[in-house]
């Protein structure tokens, strides 16, 4: 398990003779071989900017930095769960790493290997599905059978210019496509990836979208996407603010789609502060919802979300609204390792799960700088697990939830049960 690095023109070495680190928290520690499984199809190996790898003398325990170097981290491909960051020291501390989830990386068994978990099945969402020739010819298509539809225009660019994979899932008339409806949020998030204020330190990876869209964009994308028993079209990407502060246009729209097809489902990745919007989006005929959340403790989740006008106790009404009327809720897990994994994160989270009927735990690595991360939120006040114990203590507590990374398609009792609702 052997230390792997760069040097400043990206060339990638292994250490003959000191051992791999791994962080959790701001701790450095010995990786041990059970958290460990071969670098995935679909994983990118990348350097750390500015930040020296760390390694330690399998003999003395001793721990080395080698100033000269950079260094190295994957970025996982989503169904990965990272259970180690990087072991590496900032040359500045003030400098700040770009919004990416590095995860750990060591030189094991003639080959790459990363301190991950699979928490689900990666096919869907392997880039490697998405050859970029066919998305070039899938797009031209679509613009040009829908000439006026800026959302599809809009989409155009997060396919090809930013190679976003829901993006590409409405091109390719597929699983969970995108459909982002909004330009303006209810939150302020720190580790906002379309949005970020001038004195972040960071520039935001995507642009968000400027313009609302109209009724009949929406339908139109809609239509266009819902073709078979599994297309999922969702409301609230990663290019665009809040989707239900447009509740208005979304559930015009969904009425109008559920008019003329049954087919597929209807999802929208909410922060579910704004409870109202929330329930008339429900009514209109949602079938699935996606939470995104860091925390269930009010002190952390207000420092990484800045919530405008709304509170967790607003998130859990919305929840436990859209569960009560039959909608497939999850949430949008943003983990860390050394913070997902505190006796009193887990202890919170796992209350809000079981009270407010949430079915499904997508496990997404929070993509931020670590330090500045690390310095924003509470510190530990009990015990960490460590990452592979926290996921058996999740697996045991919440024996019926499913934990994966991305949306599914409900089980059929849960369709059986929306169907009815909405009849009523």
């Amino acid at each position: 398990m052997y230390l792997v690095y760069a040097d400043h023109r990206g060339k990638l070495y292994d250490h003959p003779e000191l051992f791999g680190l791994g962080r959790s928290g701001e701790s450095l520690m010995e990786i041990l071989e059970e958290e460990l499984i071969p670098l995935p199809e679909g994983a990118t190996l990348v350097s750390l900017p500015n930040c020296h790898p760390v390694g330690m003398d399998p003999e003395t325990g001793e721990m080395i930095r080698l100033e000269e170097y950079q260094a190295v981290g994957a970025l996982m491909p989503q169904g990965f769960t990272r259970l180690m960051l990087p072991g590496y020291v900032k040359a500045d501390k003030d400098e700040k790493l770009p919004l990416f989830g590095y995860t750990a990386v060591v030189w094991h068994n003639d080959g790459f290997y990363v301190a991950a978990e699979q928490s689900d099945d990666p096919y869907k969402w392997n880039p490697l599905n998405f050859p970029e020739d066919e998305k070039e010819r899938l797009v031209k298509n679509v613009l040009e059978q829908y000439p006026e539809n800026r959302v599809f225009n809009h989409l155009s660019n997060c396919t090809l210019g930013y190679g976003c994979l829901t993006a590409s899932n409405t091109f390719f008339n597929r699983w969970e496509a995108g459909l982002p409806v909004s330009y303006s949020c209810n939150a302020g998030c720190y580790g906002c990836i379309s949005e970020q204020p001038d004195d972040s330190g960071f520039p935001a990876p995507q642009t968000r979208m400027n313009f609302k869209p109209t009724v009949d964009e929406l339908t139109e994308v809609m239509l266009h996407h819902l073709k078979t028993p599994e297309s999922i079209i969702s409301f609230g990407q990663g290019c665009e603010g809040e989707p239900s502060t447009q509740a208005a246009i979304i559930t015009q729209a969904m009425r109008r789609v559920r008019e003329q097809t049954k087919m597929g489902f209807i999802n929208i990745n909410t922060n579910a502060g704004l409870t109202d919007h929330i329930k008339a989006i429900v009514d209109a005929g949602l079938d699935l919802m996606r939470i995104s959340t860091i925390s269930a403790i009010d002190e952390h989740y207000n420092a990484y979300y800045r919530p405008r006008a709304y509170t967790l106790e607003n998130v859990a009404k919305s929840a436990a609204y859209a569960g009560s009327k039959g909608v497939y809720t999850s949430i949008n897990y943003l983990v860390f390792p050394g913070v997902f994994d505190r006796e009193e994160e887990m202890e919170a989270m796992i209350d809000f799960i079981r009270k407010n009927g949430i079915r499904l735990i997508q496990m997404r690595n929070l993509n931020i700088d670590p330090d500045s991360y690390l310095a924003m939120i509470p510190p530990a006040k009990g015990e960490v697990f460590g990452m592979k114990q926290a996921l058996e203590i999740y697996r045991q507590e919440l024996p019926d939830v499913i934990i994966g990374s991305y949306t599914h398609v409900p089980p059929a009792a849960f369709q059986e049960l929306r169907r009815k609702t909405l009849a009523v």
